[in-house]
């Protein structure tokens, strides 16, 4: 049976990357001299730390950017409430989603079998494994979920016939 399975997967390799690119920036930009504004990633969790929420608005620009020069959906973070940090800066927590989380798998399982097509649907921990006796479904299938409004970076991964 032809299957593939749909993920939502972040390349941290590359977050780091684009990490790398941001500080560059940063110590180079004019509006950013003098400041002390930084980026640094633990695991899927991003900590932004900014003089003042002009800057701190600056550095998700700039994240967003950055991602996107390296191919990477920006859609993928998950902005936190800034927080008041020593002085007058402000912190930020930043979180690289990874995984689709069980109310969007049931969501998204929900709207491929109303659908009426002919393929089944499986919730298999954080992705979806798709599975129909023809490719023509699978492809459908992608399609239609690509249709649906998710904010979630989705991969169609795995495809075997």
């Amino acid at each position: 049976m032809p299957s593939f399975d749909i993920v939502s997967k972040t390349d941290l390799a590359e977050v780091d990357n684009a990490l790398g690119n941001i500080q560059r920036e940063i110590e180079t930009r004019f509006d950013f001299k003098g400041s002390n504004c930084s980026l640094t990633r633990k695991d899927e969790t991003l900590t932004l730390l900014a003089d003042d929420p002009l800057k701190m608005k600056q550095v998700h620009e700039l994240l967003k950017t950055h991602l996107t020069r390296r191919k990477l959906d920006a859609g993928c973070l998950e902005f936190k409430d800034p927080e008041k940090a020593s002085g007058d800066s402000v912190r930020q927590t930043i979180i690289v989603k990874q995984g689709i989380d069980k109310d969007l798998g049931k969501k998204i399982v929900k709207d491929l079998k109303d659908s009426k097509m002919k393929i089944q649907v499986s919730i298999q921990g954080d992705e979806l494994r798709v599975t129909g006796k023809a490719r023509d479904d699978l492809q459908a299938a992608i399609a239609f979920v690509k249709g649906l409004k998710i904010e979630l970076p989705l991969q169609y991964v795995n495809f075997r016939d």
